[in-house]
């Protein structure tokens, strides 16, 4: 299988946590990715919106975040948060690119299936956008914890529009998710003792993130939309507590593109 992803690269990623590979999708496809997200929000596309998760930056008249529920909010480019975008044909495609199968393969094992936790747009629309506090990306409701997640900026990601910001290494830094207390008391430490670095990025280029990494991103001052893809990929195998199945993207019983649009 040809290597998309360096030797340096994974270094980097299994050291500090996040790795940058670069450009993946051509200027046709991201040119495409952006199209159709504005078409989502602006409820275009040939979806079934009943099943997209779907939040508005504001709700309107208040200062804060709507509902994160099923269904479209209205014909809008200020969404914040879109889930299930496998169900779109066009992300799904680019989800499925071999250079995010490797990036599995090296994190999970060369055999094992793989599905993911969620497909994510994440909007900080001009002049908007919600702070997004310290955390990590981990889920008490799964047998297992999800490792990677892999992030595309559809936009230029600056500071000015409020790029993610990370703290390197702090992936190896895991209390249990039984304590909710400890696990506070050592994130506020951390974030404390440590310094934070903005992950600034050229539309279209793509990071690997391992979840466990410290990360906050700030509102946006600018003129210029942050939007980006973001996609957390776990074992097939994962169990929810809670009865939600995924969708496999890798491996017998994957969903297919054919699916969605035959």
């Amino acid at each position: 299988m040809a290597s998309y992803i360096s030797d340096a690269q994974w270094k980097h990623y299994r050291e500090e946590g996040f790795a940058r590979i670069g450009r993946v999708a051509t200027d046709e496809e991201l040119s495409a990715l952006q199209s159709r997200i504005d078409d989502i929000m602006l409820g275009k596309a040939p979806l079934d919106y009943d099943r997209m998760l779907m939040q508005l930056d504001r709700e309107p008249g208040t200062e804060s975040p709507g509902p994160q529920t099923d269904g479209h909010k209205g014909a809008t480019l200020s969404y914040r948060k879109i889930q299930s975008l496998e169900f779109d044909p066009l992300f799904l495609s680019y989800m499925q690119k071999p250079v995010f199968r490797e990036a599995c393969a090296k994190v999970y094992g060369d055999e094992t299936p793989i599905a993911c936790y969620r497909a994510m747009f994440m909007n900080k629309p001009a002049r908007e956008g919600t702070q997004l506090n310290w955390h990590q990306d981990r889920w008490s409701h799964l047998d297992r914890e999800p490792l990677l997640t892999i992030y595309t900026a559809l936009d230029p990601a600056t500071a000015e529009n409020g790029c993610v910001r990370i703290i390197p290494n702090s992936h190896r830094n895991r209390a249990p998710l039984t304590r909710p207390d400890e696990r506070r008391a050592q994130m506020e430490r951390i974030v404390a003792e440590s310094e934070s670095i903005p992950l600034e990025l050229e539309a279209g280029e793509v990071v690997l993130l391992h979840n466990w990494m410290f990360h906050s991103s700030g509102v946006n001052s600018s003129d210029v939309a942050r939007r980006a893809f973001s996609v957390c990929y776990m074992p097939a195998e994962t169990k929810s507590s809670d009865g939600l199945t995924y969708s496999r993207i890798f491996g017998s019983g994957a969903l297919s593109v054919n699916q969605l649009t035959g």
